[in-house]
């Protein structure tokens, strides 16, 4: 028997709804078509799948998405322009850019809800817009930026009905129900209305929900808006948990401080258009490709001595620091032996490993630099200089 929808919005739901008891997130949050499904594919099944040669997952892993060179467009308003993305089995892949970037439009072109004009999209093989899209949407779980929920229904009622569209079987559904709702802390919530919850107890409820049916891709826009940092701290931790299962994850951010040390694949993107792919170590190596080390001391002549030293190809000041790009960190030892024979008095050396946010400013002005899109900022040019005022605060 199909399962049955809540009744009309006007006794159960709130404004975001839809004609037929349907409302938005039945698209969205449910795997952007989860609604209707009956069973879950088993893999026994006849549903095709990726073999290690398929893809350009890299180290004999497939790619479970692969974007290559779509467009789309609003009317005469660009979203995306030439975008290419893939997203390795197994990994943990995070799309970076600025609001407007383009982020989510492409999270709606995996899931098949829009549709590209340009280029070729493909999720476990198959077409999501196609006839195969129903197939793909049953395999994804969706958590998107601002994720609808009933608010007249209680938690357990929301899990509820989710469940029933994605067919779970009666005989798991309540454990499951239970178990996704502890694994992200609102089990001692379930019996309250959700209208009652706080922006990061809803969060987390659209989290459960997503993973109920034990999706093979994870698709999360801004996972942890709205959560204090203990309950997204434990978010971040159950996305990495899951790729350990074989689970692959896309995530969708402008925090860089989430995507540090998570990400196993980082992608920017800004203006619709990828900038730039890889993990962080390759980035590294390609946009700080200077060894760097801090020096903290107190003399107005140290910069002009370190700056003559054979092998230092630049110095900068960083808050009251001296920062020094050397050619090779063996020159480290010279240096300091430098500056004592100079009579400096040294306080710390500290060697500086570039992070998610230092590589992340340095490929922006980087491409910047090349298409010749200067702001005028007085920012020193160069990859791994100083970040602007405009570029801290995320413009």
């Amino acid at each position: 028997m199909p399962p049955v929808a809540p009744r009309s919005p006007a006794s159960t739901g709130t404004a975001d709804s839809v004609p037929n008891g349907r409302r938005r997130e039945d698209t969205e949050g449910l795997s952007a078509g989860a609604a209707g499904l009956q069973n879950r594919p088993n893999r026994s099944d006849n549903t095709p799948h990726f073999s290690p040669s398929e893809g350009a997952g890299g180290e004999g892993m497939p790619d479970v998405v692969s974007i290559v060179a779509v467009s789309k467009s609003f009317g005469d308003v660009p979203a995306l322009r030439s975008l290419s993305l893939r997203v390795p089995q197994s990994r943990i892949t995070v799309l970076l850019g600025p609001n407007g970037a383009g982020k989510t439009t492409a999270i709606r072109m995996i899931t098949g809800a829009l549709t590209a004009d340009e280029g070729h999209v493909a999720i476990f093989g198959l077409d999501p817009v196609g006839q195969d899209g129903e197939q793909i949407r049953r395999r994804c779980g969706v958590v998107s930026a601002k994720p609808s929920l009933y608010d007249r229904l209680t938690g357990y009622d929301n899990l509820r009905y989710a469940a029933e569209l994605y067919g779970l079987d009666n005989s798991i559904m309540d454990s499951r129900i239970r178990c996704c709702a502890a694994q992200f802390g609102i089990d001692d919530a379930l019996t309250q209305r959700v209208g009652g919850y706080s922006t990061g107890m809803k969060t987390r409820l659209a989290l459960a929900r997503a993973t109920l049916h034990d999706p093979d891709l994870l698709l999360l826009d801004e996972p942890t808006s709205g959560l204090d940092p203990e309950s997204a701290q434990a978010v971040l931790s159950m996305v990495r948990d899951m790729t350990a299962n074989d689970k692959s994850v896309l995530m969708c951010t402008h925090l860089l401080s989430e995507a540090e040390g998570l990400a196993d694949e980082v992608v920017v993107i800004d203006a619709g258009s990828d900038l730039e792919t890889g993990s962080q170590r390759s980035l590294t190596a390609r946009y700080w490709p200077d060894k760097t080390v801090d020096i903290e001391l107190d003399h107005p002549t140290a910069a002009a001595v370190v700056g003559n030293i054979d092998g230092v190809t630049r110095t900068e000041d960083v808050g009251g620091r001296l920062r020094v790009h050397l050619q090779d960190l063996d020159r480290v030892p010279v240096m300091v032996e430098r500056l004592v024979a100079e009579g400096i008095a040294i306080r710390s050396v500290v060697p500086k490993e570039p992070t998610l946010e230092d590589l992340y400013f340095a490929i922006r002005r980087h491409h910047r630099e090349t298409s010749g899109d200067r702001d005028g900022s007085g920012c020193e040019p160069g990859i791994g200089g100083p970040k602007t005022d405009k570029e801290r605060s995320g413009e």
